[in-house]
């Protein structure tokens, strides 16, 4: 078999022997940046966890693909974290988005804590959850994964166990801590125990840190994480804590 140098992201991929038609977007992208042209090897993925190989059978408004045999997809993590991400400033969560699926988060609840420099009435007009969604898509093509973790609606933050439960945030809960942020009583990765479901949620605040009273909320609600006593970019605590916990429970 040609190796195969592109991949792209079709839901509706079907199975072998199917011929499918790229998005407008990955269709631009196969033929004003990659200049392919029918006969080329291609990769495809449906996001939820198939891989096939193609090849273009069509170049047109739009490029059409024959599906030609499912191949191994890469493993998913066996630890399936959701992130739960207060929202950054400017385009600090496309940086958040990229990483996470690039590291293997199997969800991202992005939400408005009480120091959040934004609202979510804000976000949904500024159309960001779209964005984030189209990162996510293109950081799985880029790093090989076939699943898409899903971006889940932007919600306000009210840290109780009724709220992450009904956010669909899975046990346990983890929350990462600033290095002053004693009351949380936080505890290396080292000593955090592998989650036996195979899920767990991890929690990450903005740049202003928690408030008091999410705090306090928290406090019940989550077992505390630190990565020790340097403060890190907000944009880059979440992946530099996956995967330090991955690396604990020996997750691949």
């Amino acid at each position: 078999m040609r190796a195969v140098r592109h991949r792209f992201f079709v839901q509706d991929a079907g199975a072998p022997g199917a011929t499918v038609v790229l998005s407008a977007d990955e269709s631009a992208h196969a033929t004003r940046v990659l200049r392919l042209r029918p006969g080329a090897a291609i990769g495809v993925f449906d996001g939820r966890g198939r891989e096939f190989a193609g090849v273009v059978a069509a170049v047109n408004d739009q490029v059409a693909v024959r599906i030609d045999a499912e191949v191994a997809a890469v493993p998913e993590p066996t630890v399936a974290i959701t992130l739960a991400h207060a929202v950054l400033k400017g385009d600090k969560m496309d940086a958040v988005v990229r990483d996470a699926v690039m590291l293997g988060a199997a969800a991202i609840r992005p939400i408005v804590a009480r120091r959040s420099e934004t609202s979510v009435a804000a976000l949904e007009r500024g159309h960001r959850i779209e964005r984030w969604r189209r990162v996510a898509v293109a950081s799985a093509k880029q790093c090989g994964r076939s699943v898409v973790p899903d971006v889940l609606d932007i919600l306000d933050f009210a840290p109780s166990a009724a709220w992450f439960d009904a956010a669909g945030l899975p046990a346990p809960r983890l929350v990462l801590a600033e290095p002053e942020a004693e009351r949380l009583r936080p505890m290396p990765p080292a000593r955090i125990e592998p989650p036996g479901g195979g899920r767990a949620t991890l929690v990450v605040g903005p740049e202003g840190g928690w408030a008091p009273e999410e705090i306090q909320a928290l406090e019940s609600s989550c077992a505390a994480v630190t990565l020790g006593p340097r403060t890190l970019r907000a944009d880059a605590a979440a992946v530099v804590a996956m995967a330090a916990l991955f690396a604990v429970w020996g997750v691949e």
